[in-house]
């Protein structure tokens, strides 16, 4: 007869109750990570805009295979959806426990010289005032500890000059908030920690104007070659770990050496 140790019950214990929210996870990072969290004993809640049918999908692979998930429609950038969203997760999952900020949009290649208020309010707005929100809210339920990871991009160094001038300064922001939240909640047993993708096979770069891009630019990245969504997802899910118990206000580039 095998009987477990009192740290083996609490691990189990632990993996039960790991109730994660991933925002924007239909699609690339979002997907790869919610799968990544299922298959690791996490009950996942799936958040997307528009695509239903991509989210039910990633719903049904963790399912599958023995996991729970939900998925949820809900604009994040809209504080009452936000609200909403987490309200849901509450009746659904339980109160949660892990949240991976991952919403990211981008609009047409362009010059700071053309663009308008309207663009870059859109850009701020779904980039940075969403993750405040959703942060926010996270909060208020983590009475016991908690981890968060927000995912930036390697355009907050580079500045991406000449195409995302206003996506980089998003992300920027974000790993502001990363280091800033991250001080304010350490003594609550809180870790907020962020990852910066660099040149990943997503469908973002086709929302910019230009779906081959990676291909482009390969050859400026010292490993020759774009990242794969679920690259990052091993990333995000790390910090999120126990493993990663010690580590609090740190930025991971998963960027290929850029």
């Amino acid at each position: 007869m095998v009987i477990a140790t009192n740290q083996e019950l609490n691990k189990a214990m632990t993996t039960i109750n790991k109730i994660a929210v991933v925002s924007g996870a239909s699609r690339g990072i979002g997907a790869a990570t919610a799968k990544l969290l299922g298959a690791q004993g996490y009950a996942v809640c799936i958040n997307y805009l528009h695509n239903r049918i991509a989210a039910d999908e990633v719903v049904k692979h963790i399912t599958v295979r023995g996991g729970r998930a939900v998925a949820y429609q809900a604009d994040v950038s809209c504080e009452s959806q936000v609200v909403d969203l987490f309200n849901f997760v509450d009746k659904e999952l339980g109160a949660i426990t892990h949240l991976v900020n991952n919403v990211g949009i981008l609009l047409p290649q362009a010059k700071l010289i053309d663009m308008d208020a309207q663009r870059i309010n859109t850009i701020l707005s779904t980039n940075v005032t969403s993750y405040f929100i959703c942060c926010r809210e996270a909060l208020k339920r983590m009475q016991t500890g908690g981890a968060i990871v927000n995912v930036s991009s390697g355009a907050a160094r580079s500045g991406s000059p000449n195409e995302y001038i206003d996506y980089a300064a998003s992300k920027g922001a974000i790993d502001t908030l990363t280091k800033g939240l991250s001080l304010e909640v350490a003594a609550q047993g809180i870790r907020v920690n962020g990852v910066r993708p660099g040149f990943i096979h997503t469908d973002i770069h086709a929302d910019g104007g230009e779906p081959n891009r990676i291909t482009r630019l390969s050859p400026q990245i010292p490993l020759q070659r774009g990242g794969s969504p679920k690259e990052v997802a091993t990333a995000i899910a790390w910090l999120l770990s126990d493993e990663a118990s010690y580590v609090t206000g740190t930025i991971i580039d998963v960027t290929g050496g850029k």
